[in-house]
């Protein structure tokens, strides 16, 4: 493994991320913590682009979303508000993770 691969897994794990296998998703690494989610593109042996931050359910991935200073989580057509605390938690995910993969 090169060290650059390997200092972005250590800091990722330092961050008290965790990296989700999900056979559905063969493109793109899922990362999770405090029950949200964020989906990264597998690029070769390393990290692509990385999404935007949402929660993992039955139905399949939920994007966070704000709109009229309200925020939601959506998947195809369905739509079900974000509380305050788990829109921060999202949001410190998807920060966390962009820190540790830079």
């Amino acid at each position: 493994m090169n060290p650059d691969l390997l200092a972005k897994l250590q800091r990722i794990a330092g961050a008290g991320i965790e990296l989700l296998p999900v056979a559905e998703a063969p493109n793109h690494f899922v990362f999770t913590r405090d029950g949200m989610a964020v989906l990264v593109e597998r690029r070769g042996e390393g990290f692509g682009g990385i999404g935007s931050p949402g929660r993992i359910t039955e139905r399949g991935f939920e994007m966070l979303i704000g709109a009229g200073g309200r925020e939601a989580f959506v998947f195809k057509g369905h739509i079900e508000a974000a509380s305050p605390a788990q829109a921060d938690a999202a949001r410190s995910l998807l920060a966390d993770l962009r820190s540790a993969l830079a």
